[in-house]
């Protein structure tokens, strides 16, 4: 099997150390560029099974704002995340909304639920 070299950016923590990845298939062979221990194993994590928290917002019937911005409550597959833009572009939920409620449970069979990230009160209902 090939060796490659890949270039990716650790988001581990807040430094964003540029990595060099040497990898061959899936096994990360050298990694270079982390300025710590966390960019090793970010750099694993994203070459044999990449993830993203997903973050949008979701259509709001009758609310005092058209949108309420949702999230994924775990990281999904990279993969799957066009998969998971279109099943949530489909939405409208009716307000109010509450902060942690379940928008959408088990999003495209990933096990995850995506939630409300603030509360929304309904046109109706006073601040």
């Amino acid at each position: 099997m090939e060796e490659r070299v890949l270039s990716m950016i650790c988001v581990s923590c807040p430094v964003g150390c540029d990595l060099r990845v040497r990898v061959q298939g899936k096994k990360v062979l050298d990694v270079e560029g982390h300025s710590c221990p966390r960019g090793i194993d970010f750099a694993e994590a994203e070459v044999a099974n990449p993830t993203r928290v997903f973050a949008t917002t979701v259509r709001v019937s009758g609310g005092k704002l058209p949108v309420c911005p949702v999230r994924s409550r775990q990281a999904v597959p990279k993969e799957r995340l066009f998969d998971i833009s279109k099943e949530v572009a489909r939405l409208v939920v009716p307000a109010p909304v509450d902060i942690g409620q379940v928008i959408l449970p088990d999003v495209c069979g990933t096990g995850v639920d995506i939630v409300a990230t603030r509360d929304l009160k309904a046109k109706e209902e006073s601040a």
